[in-house]
């Protein structure tokens, strides 16, 4: 399937089920930007050209746009995804939950404050950082973790990066998995 739109982009994620948004060889997972039909960058010409320029907003934009058909979060390894709904609450989530208890207590703190209330990342990561003593990278790590194992959700509706939990955002699909006890 050739890709020039964020319709056939939404047509293509809901085909394949689980797609990065970039390729890598470090999965066999097909990405969002393989099958995208549009220019790539071109010799001399400025900005990143028509092809990520499309891809790279609609990680965003699918999920606003498709909210009950297309869900963009993290796998392990740390990729980022774009998933069909089904696949998301048949097949991902089980496979992929874990409670905040069994993070490590940096994810456990920065989870916290995003069960309180919605953070953008920047001004969480400054307040985190300056509350632990820990720097950038291990508050990056937590984050990502809150993100692959199921716990937070970045705000498809935010113009800049928003957590929300995941039982949140997908109430349904937390009750269909996750007994109160976790």
């Amino acid at each position: 399937m050739k890709v020039k739109t964020l319709a056939e982009a939404c047509a293509f994620v809901k085909s394949v089920q689980i797609c990065t948004v970039f390729p890598s060889d470090k999965t066999e997972l097909t990405s969002l930007y393989e099958h995208v039909d549009l220019p790539e960058k071109q010799p001399g010409e400025s900005g990143w050209g028509q092809r990520i320029e499309a891809v790279w907003p609609w990680k965003n934009q699918l999920p606003a746009n498709y909210p009950n058909e297309i869900y963009y979060g993290k796998i392990k390894s740390g990729f980022a995804v774009l998933m069909e709904m089904g696949y998301l609450d048949t097949v991902h989530f089980a496979a992929a939950y874990r409670p905040v208890r069994a993070l490590n207590q940096l994810a456990q703190q920065i989870f916290e404050k995003i069960r309180i209330e919605p953070w953008v990342t920047g001004e969480l990561r400054n307040e985190v950082m300056a509350e632990t003593g820990c720097s950038k990278s291990p508050f990056d790590t937590a984050l990502k973790n809150l993100q692959i194992s199921m716990n937070v959700v970045r705000d498809c509706e935010a113009e800049q990066d928003t957590w929300l939990t995941f039982q949140e955002v997908y109430s349904d699909i937390w009750k269909r998995h996750v007994r109160d006890e976790d």
